[in-house]
């Protein structure tokens, strides 16, 4: 309770009997409460806490994406090359969702991250971190395909696992697409990666080898 004084509106204390600016005697004045102040709604506060939230998460993810990209070497400009010709054949194929994916959203480096170092199988041509993006190249996707169109096809391979495929789902996809790819038994069998990834496919999706009358029991032979 607090009293206002009716010549100069100035706002005294409830035990004044005389206005502080003016002298005007308060004692006749009536004492007003003053209005109280306004509570923030429910709505603000939740929204308010929810971007504080997201703020959070957000600078989680960024800080664990910068430490996957600064823990391993970028590729030298050779492999970087050879990737973008890679790339070229996928897109040339019609290949265009994984192209998108391979060009302009992934990361690619020549080490393994503080991630990949623990997990990292042996013989991999490359591994990727979902969904961060990231894509680790090892030097044995340099030196074992055949030739840039074998790249290819181990890319496909991991632009599925940028779109969050698993083994399984990665390997049945590029076996059944080798033909659109130009990846075919006829040109590629004594390749080391094309018995590598036929082996590697058919432990993963072993229901596309249940074909006893072809070749391996290879079911999208005749596809």
């Amino acid at each position: 309770m607090k009293k206002k004084c009716s010549n100069c509106n100035l706002v005294n204390y409830a035990t004044a009997e005389n206005c502080l600016r003016c002298g005007q005697n308060l004692l006749e004045i009536s004492s007003f409460e003053t209005p109280p102040k306004r509570k923030k709604s429910l709505k603000v506060t939740i929204l308010k806490r929810t971007a504080v939230l997201l703020f959070a998460v957000i600078f989680t993810i960024s800080g664990f994406y910068v430490s996957l990209i600064g823990s391993a070497k970028r590729l030298e400009y050779d492999q970087k090359k050879s990737i973008e010709r890679s790339i070229l054949i996928l897109e040339d194929k019609g290949f265009g969702k994984e192209v998108f994916l391979l060009r302009y959203l992934t990361a690619y480096r020549g080490t393994d991250n503080w991630l990949n170092a623990s997990t990292r199988e042996e013989n991999a041509y490359a591994a990727t971190n979902f969904p961060f993006e990231v894509m680790t190249v090892y030097p044995d996707f340099f030196t074992y395909p055949a030739d840039e169109t074998e790249r290819a096809a181990i890319l496909l391979h991991e632009a599925q696992h940028l779109k969050g495929a698993d083994e399984k789902e990665a390997y049945e996809f590029v076996w059944k697409n080798r033909k659109q790819l130009g990846w075919t038994k006829e040109n590629y069998a004594n390749s080391v990666v094309w018995r590598n990834v036929r082996k590697q496919t058919r432990e993963v999706a072993p229901h596309l080898f249940v074909c006893q009358m072809n070749e391996y029991a290879d079911c999208t032979e005749n596809e």
